[in-house]
């Protein structure tokens, strides 16, 4: 879904009509009980997901990821942060889409020999 985002779109309007495999609608569905009702989370819930392709890590870092954002977002809310410009939105999800979450080395970049 990265860079697509009509395709992101759709899934924020309806999961079931939106235009993804049925392994990432599964994982959505599961991280969907995540967030809402995390309490009723079963072994069957988690052999759902393992059924429809993913591992044991995939998942493992789905709940991590989705347990961090609803951290921040409590923490955000309850602190008085507030949301940014979109631009730096933008240039945040640049960075990601090239690096992901692990910051580049001391000094930037490296460079190429």
């Amino acid at each position: 879904m990265l860079g697509d985002e009509q395709k992101v779109q759709a899934v924020l309007e309806n999961l079931e009509t939106a235009p993804i495999p049925e392994a990432e609608r599964v994982l959505f569905r599961f991280l969907e009980k995540v967030n809402r009702e995390s309490e009723h989370i079963h072994p069957e819930d988690v052999e759902a997901v393992k059924a429809a392709g993913w591992t044991e890590e995939a998942i493992y870092d789905a709940i991590t990821v989705c347990a961090l954002f609803n951290f921040y977002n409590r923490w955000a809310d309850a602190t008085g942060v507030r949301e940014h410009p979109v631009e730096v939105y933008e240039r945040s999800a640049e960075r990601l889409s090239k690096g992901g979450y692990v910051p580049p080395p001391p000094g930037g970049e490296k460079k190429a020999p």
